[in-house]
């Protein structure tokens, strides 16, 4: 008679299983709660510890760590010696291993304490998939309650394949390794640890990557809550690999702000962003930094969006609006639009490190959450307290603007915008030519330092009259004298904002 091991924490479906192994002449071994479950249900089920010999100890921390388990498990059915010692031993054959871990995964984010979270570390549970697994020529194993209706159907039609038991024994490892490695990230904290072991579950399939050739998925955090993993989607056509990598540009730059802010982004980098006194006038200033680059954009906010706002932004074609929350006014005048995705975000940005794939390995840093409060006049004039607004608004939008950037700023709204370029004065360029008439009195910010006086020039031809950059060029001395013969202020911050 064929044995299966059944030890679950999620009896989703657990016993409609049970009873067609039983039917199928399949004797059931059991633990715990599982054991419990299946007996006040009539399901026939022997508990482990009588086929042990040995009773649970510890609170249960040891139940199934037995010879009689493993050896049962692990005992090659080919291989002659294994099969005499473990018949010399007494053991028995198990032939199915059906196992779901301890919720680790959702109890380390759940208020418990340290200790608490620590007893959510399963270990007989892991120990008996990995020998399964190891074993799946012979050994079914189950680890998804989403694969009992796979086996049912080839039990039915005379036997489990070799390629289901081979798929089923990669999905076990895929799942221990997800799972050991949240539990070292919860062990190690932010260390960067000699092993990247990185927790990710599949949210979604992805209809394709950049290009439609491409395939791709989404994949989010199993231990670290996230804007871009909790937020609600309440209309429009399903995401795709550029929309939440534009949906996290846009969002991480409107929660710069405590004021109610705008950006509107494009191509993972913003081409429009403001303030205001509330989310109409952030919205509307955004939008009049750029009509153009906005158009089948993106939009974030980070204040509730009303009604006037929505009414604003249905007049023209975009692909999604993000904010913290809508009114109900606001959202049936979204809903308008068919396709408009419209997302509401619960949280803020959390994460604390940045990874880069590079061909053959992955680049890590911590995430650029520093922003200096340390600035420094370095010219003859000092700014006024309205340009100092702007250069630090400036900065804040500069910070998520692809280097080298720069960007123009007037009225706390990013009216010129300049990125992606392999030298600083074609950005300056760009970004003055863009903001156009709104030039006359702006101020411009830069991610980096001035290698020549060649940006301050421009500036000064195009009438900006303030500019904010971190400074620490060879050729600072350079920069700060062209200031001071325009007539210009300089505001150095000591802090590079590179975004590659």
């Amino acid at each position: 008679m064929k044995r299966a091991l059944i030890s679950v924490f999620d009896k989703n479906g657990i016993l409609e299983f049970a009873n067609f192994l039983v039917n199928h002449g399949v004797e059931i071994i059991s633990t715990g709660g599982t054991y419990k479950h299946l007996k006040e249900n009539g399901v026939p089920v022997i508990e482990v510890a009588e086929v042990t010999g040995a009773p649970e100890m510890l609170d249960g921390r040891v139940k199934t760590l037995h010879p009689v388990i493993h050896g049962g498990i692990l005992a090659i059915r080919d291989n002659a010696e294994h099969m005499a010692t473990i018949k010399e031993r007494g053991i028995s054959t198990i032939d199915m291993v059906v196992v779901n871990l301890y919720p680790f995964f959702k109890k380390v984010n759940e208020d418990l304490t340290f200790e608490e979270k620590v007893e959510f570390i399963d270990i007989g549970g892991p120990t008996m998939l990995r020998s399964a697994a190891k074993s799946f020529h012979d050994v079914v194993v189950i680890s998804d309650t989403a694969d009992y209706e796979t086996v049912m159907k080839e039990m039915e039609a005379g036997e489990v394949t070799f390629e289901t038991k081979k798929r089923l024994a990669g999905k076990v490892f895929n799942l221990t390794s997800a799972y050991d490695a949240a539990i070292s990230q919860f062990l190690l904290g932010d260390e960067m640890p000699k092993y990247l072991n990185a927790s990710y579950e599949k949210l979604m399939d992805l209809r394709y990557g950049e290009n439609p050739h491409q395939k791709a998925a989404y994949y989010v955090s199993t231990t670290d809550t996230g804007a871009m993993k909790d937020f609600d989607q309440l209309n429009g056509k399903e995401l795709s690999f550029n929309n939440l990598r534009d949906m996290d540009v846009a969002w991480r730059t409107v929660c710069e702000f405590i004021e109610p802010a705008c950006c509107g982004l494009k191509h993972s980098t913003p081409c429009g962003a403001a303030i205001g006194k509330n989310v109409y006038e952030a919205y509307t200033k955004a939008y009049e930094c750029d009509p153009v680059s906005i158009f089948g954009g993106i939009v974030a906010l980070n204040k509730e969006v009303d009604a006037d706002t929505a009414r604003e932004m249905v007049k023209i074609f975009l692909e999604i609006v993000i904010a913290p929350s809508f009114t109900d006014e606001a959202l049936e005048v979204l809903r308008t639009k068919k396709n408009l995705r419209v997302i509401k975000c619960k949280h803020t940005p959390q994460d604390k490190i940045n990874m880069v794939k590079v061909d053959g390995g992955l680049l890590i840093q911590d995430e650029d959450l520093s922003f200096t409060t340390d600035y420094e006049a370095v010219t003859e004039k000092a700014p006024t307290a309205e340009e100092m607004e702007n250069l630090i608004f400036g900065m804040k939008v500069v910070k998520h603007v692809k280097s080298n950037a720069i960007v123009v700023v007037k009225d706390m709204m990013a009216v010129g915008i300049g990125n992606g370029e392999t030298n600083r004065i074609w950005p300056t360029r760009q970004a003055i030519e863009r903001a156009g008439d709104k030039i006359e009195g702006a101020i411009l910010a830069s991610d980096a330092f001035f290698p020549f006086r060649d940006v301050v020039d421009e500036c000064a031809k195009a009438g900006i009259k303030a500019i904010i950059q971190p400074g620490g060029s060879m050729r600072d001395q350079e920069s700060i004298d062209a200031c001071n013969e325009h007539g210009m202020s300089m505001v150095f911050t000591g802090m590079r904002h590179f975004k590659h």
